[in-house]
This record gives structure tokens, C-alpha cells and sequence, in this order.
């Protein structure tokens, strides 16, 4: 049994490492594809993140402004359920986990990046730290080969 898991009726995936990164996005982009005013967001090595069915995967640019960048969105080819995001390039696979099936529980956010107070947005106020990007420590791992 997979440490975290997640997906949908058709397509399955699931993880036994832990994330690399674990926050609350506050980014536009993010905000556009959910829906939501923050994103819980969770990085994991681009390998860690396995899929049963990835030949039933719809894949769409993540982000409309940028649609040669790197990340695509990963939607189940039957029922249209958000799966992952996957690095083209090979580096990370992201979940989110409300919206593709995993228990968020289980995978505390653990810092708010991409906040920009130019938004008027107020500061989050709960203890966790607050970026204007990624985490100053995060270093995106290797590509894989």
C-alpha cells in the first residue's frame, strides 16, 4: 500500500517518498486553474509520483500565458479529474492534493509562497512563513534522464 495516493476511478497514482515541497501557492496562475484564492501545493521528485494509466492523460499547458513552460496539467481522458502536474522537463510532479484525490492531512503545508502583497491581499497570519517566491532553500532536483 502507497504511502499517498491519489487520483481518480480511472487513473490511479501514488507516492512512497516524501515531498520535496510542501506550501500554500498565492500565485495568479494557480489561482486561474483552481479557482481557489490559495493553493495548497505539493511538490514531489518527478519519479516519486507513479501512475497506473498514463496513456488515458489529457495534457494542457499549466499556465495559458506560457503555454511552452515547462509544467502541463494532467487530466484524466475519461472524466476530466485534475491528476498532477507534470514537469516536462523531467524535475518535479506537483498534486494538489483537494483536487486530485490525496489526503491533504497528510501532507502539511509548510510555508505561503509566491505572495505578493501588491495584490491588497492580507498577510497569512498563520505562523507559517510567508515568500515572495519558493522557500529560499528549495533547489529544483535534476532532471531525469
Amino acid at each position: 500500500m502507497a504511502k499517498y495516493s491519489g487520483g481518480c476511478n480511472h487513473i490511479h497514482t501514488h507516492a512512497n517518498a516524501e515531498p520535496i515541497d510542501n506550501h500554500i501557492c498565492h500565485c495568479s496562475v494557480c489561482k486561474q486553474v483552481t479557482g481557489q484564492d490559495t493553493t495548497h501545493v505539493v511538490f514531489f521528485k518527478h519519479g516519486d509520483i507513479v501512475s497506473d494509466n498514463l496513456d488515458h492523460l489529457n495534457r494542457q499547458p499549466f499556465n495559458k500565458n506560457n503555454p511552452d513552460g515547462p509544467l502541463e496539467l494532467c487530466t484524466c481522458s475519461t472524466c476530466g479529474t485534475p491528476i498532477m502536474l507534470n514537469d516536462k522537463l523531467g524535475r518535479i510532479r506537483a498534486i494538489v492534493p483537494n483536487l486530485m484525490g490525496y489526503n491533504a492531512e497528510q501532507m502539511p503545508a509548510t510555508y505561503h509562497a509566491f505572495f505578493d502583497p501588491a495584490t491588497g491581499a492580507e498577510t497569512p497570519k498563520d505562523g507559517r512563513p510567508v515568500y515572495e517566491g519558493l522557500r529560499p532553500d528549495f533547489v529544483w532536483p535534476e532532471p531525469m534522464a
